[in-house]
């Protein structure tokens, strides 16, 4: 049998032993790196099905390891795991890469469900049947909502969880224009705070993934107001 293999960064000794142990009691192999630069040398090295990354680590914080492992495994489930549970914290994970966020103390559990809903979600295939209801189409753009992944013609477009939230909100909204205040308190369920430009990054990273080697292009900006996807 085939175990999920997850690699965990972590500096506190206990807890990252505790983690492991539980962990691979539940069916998975746990490699576990004790600092920010094994984790990004493990992360980069290898492809794992998960990613379990504390934010306060030596060497390199866990906002640099996810980008440096996010620049090479685009569709490697992400959650971090931190002692602090601020707004501007979650929105600097999500920034970076993360695809979850988990704050210590933590029901383990909670943790347990988290990481095979997102393996779950990764290892889906993308359905296409005409009349399938969790099917949206936006010209030759499929967004799969029963396994929520995306398409753009015969191409998979790997999205994170936040990237697909936000692709999955915006075209639900069949071309009406959702303001940034719209997104932020649907897509990240948090109150909008006009000093982060989160919402902006994010559009600029599905512009690069939906649009740059595709036409039409189907993500748009209206000043002032918002952005909307239309053909």
């Amino acid at each position: 049998m085939n175990y999920p293999d997850i690699l965990l960064v972590e500096d506190e000794p206990k807890l990252s032993a505790s983690i492991k142990v539980f962990l691979e009691e539940n069916g998975f192999n746990v490699d576990v790196a004790p600092d920010g630069a094994v984790g990004k040398h493990l992360g980069c090295e290898k492809e794992y099905e998960l990613i379990l990354l504390d934010v306060n680590l030596p060497y390199l914080n866990g906002y640099q390891v996810s980008r440096e492992i996010r620049a090479i495994y685009t569709n490697v489930p992400i959650i971090m795991i931190t002692a602090y549970g601020s707004i501007d914290q979650k929105l600097a994970g999500f920034d970076a890469g993360a695809d979850d966020y988990i704050v210590k103390p933590f029901d383990f559990r909670e943790l347990l469900a988290r990481i095979r809903t997102l393996i779950k979600r990764n290892a889906q295939p993308t359905r296409e049947p005409e009349n399938d209801p969790d099917i949206l189409r936006v010209a030759d753009l499929v967004v799969d909502t029963a396994y929520k992944v995306a398409k753009r013609g015969d191409q998979e477009i790997h999205l994170t969880a936040k990237e697909y939230a936000l692709l999955e909100f915006l075209v639900r909204r069949q071309g009406r224009i959702a303001s940034r205040h719209e997104i932020a308190e649907n897509v990240w369920d948090v109150n909008f705070d006009t000093g982060t430009n989160v919402v902006e990054v994010y559009i600029n990273f599905l512009r690069k993934k939906i649009d740059r080697n595709f036409e039409p292009k189907l993500i748009h900006t209206k000043q002032g107001m918002g952005y909307f996807i239309k053909e």
